[in-house]
């Protein structure tokens, strides 16, 4: 007779091992995160400027396509829709999330658009580690081509069918249009699946998903006051939930862990920061705690044990410079030091 895991440790492991083949979708804003590392070679002559000797540029998925990297690196088949230019960059980004086993064909090329690419330049002396001195941003404008738009939409209907979750990962260049996001709030009322967003700047136009992952600084600007404390949080959080009308709320907190509001819930659940407080690297970070939050949800999770492993996946990645993905076996490795 199989007996059912009953400690949560035991539950969010028995979770981890269910995210094999379980299908999530992503859509979103396609970026490539580029790392250029030089070496601090010697001061300008010209201006008061240090001079680097470059010694490689990599480029990774970042965006929407660290969301769905990191499902993929989780064990889930993965499928994004989105935009990339007919440019270097975006065949490039295309091109890894393929060797990484996702599902790229609801992704647009578009000769009308150029991939919105964010450069880091990491400087050091010959012999200590690179940190980053200076970011560039070449973003593409917003998507204001019908056509594209007509054809994100028959993409979203022709991935979604087969989703277990959905993941909107937005950053405001454009593939969650209107009409994109009123075509995922019926998915979402309908409860088939369960539909969550990400989004830096527009959460309050998507009321009625099922659920969200903001961090306190965007809690605070939605809902335009300081939560100078646990209790204005308390407060804040749950009044943004109900307004919104989100089955629950996922607030990130940096070295605070994490806040999670759930609807017919009397207090917050409070989560408490894994693994070490002196993260390495936040960069793509939320990318991270969204894509394992769903994925724990399309297994079968209740929203506070998919916060818990989300909470233990957030952890972990902070620990690892630039853009990154966590495993199934660093999960596992997580809740064994840590419950």
């Amino acid at each position: 007779m199989k007996t059912e895991p009953t400690s949560l440790s035991e539950r969010l492991a028995a979770l981890v091992r269910a995210f094999e083949g379980r299908r999530v979708l992503v859509v979103g804003d396609l970026v490539a995160d580029q790392f250029l590392f030089g070496e601090i070679s010697r001061v300008s002559r010209e201006a008061p400027v240090l001079i680097l000797r470059h010694e490689r540029t990599e480029t990774v998925p970042g965006g929407a396509a660290n969301c769905v990297m990191n499902l993929a690196s989780l064990g889930a088949r993965a499928a994004i829709v989105g935009v990339v230019g007919e440019d270097e960059t975006g065949r490039t980004l295309v091109e890894k999330l393929e060797a990484a086993g996702v599902d790229c064909g609801g992704v647009i090329v578009s000769p009308s658009s150029k991939t919105t690419t964010k450069v880091r330049v990491l400087a050091g002396q010959a012999h200590s580690p690179r940190q980053q001195v200076i970011r560039v941003d070449y973003e593409s404008e917003p998507l204001a081509d019908d056509a594209t738009g007509v054809e994100i939409i028959r993409l979203v209907e022709e991935k979604e069918s087969g989703a277990e979750a959905v993941i909107v990962s937005d950053y405001n260049y454009g593939v969650a249009g209107a009409a994109v996001v009123e075509r995922l709030r019926e998915t979402a009322r309908g409860g088939a699946r369960p539909v969550l967003v990400d989004s830096r700047f527009r959460l309050r136009e998507f009321a009625g998903f099922t659920s969200a992952t903001p961090n306190e600084d965007e809690v605070e600007h939605v809902t335009g006051r300081r939560l100078a404390n646990d209790d204005s949080l308390v407060e804040g959080g749950e009044q943004l939930r109900h307004e919104l009308n989100f089955r629950a709320l996922l607030v990130t907190r940096g070295k605070q862990g994490s806040m999670l509001f759930e609807e017919n819930g009397d207090e917050p659940t409070r989560l408490s920061a894994v693994g070490s407080l002196d993260a390495v690297d936040v960069t793509g970070a939320g990318d991270t705690v969204i894509a394992t939050y769903a994925l724990a949800l399309a297994s079968g999770a209740s929203f506070e044990d998919a916060a818990h492993l989300a909470n233990h996946a957030g952890g972990v990645v902070v620990m690892k410079r630039g853009t990154a993905c966590v495993a199934p076996q660093e999960l596992l490795a997580s809740l064994g030091e840590n419950s």
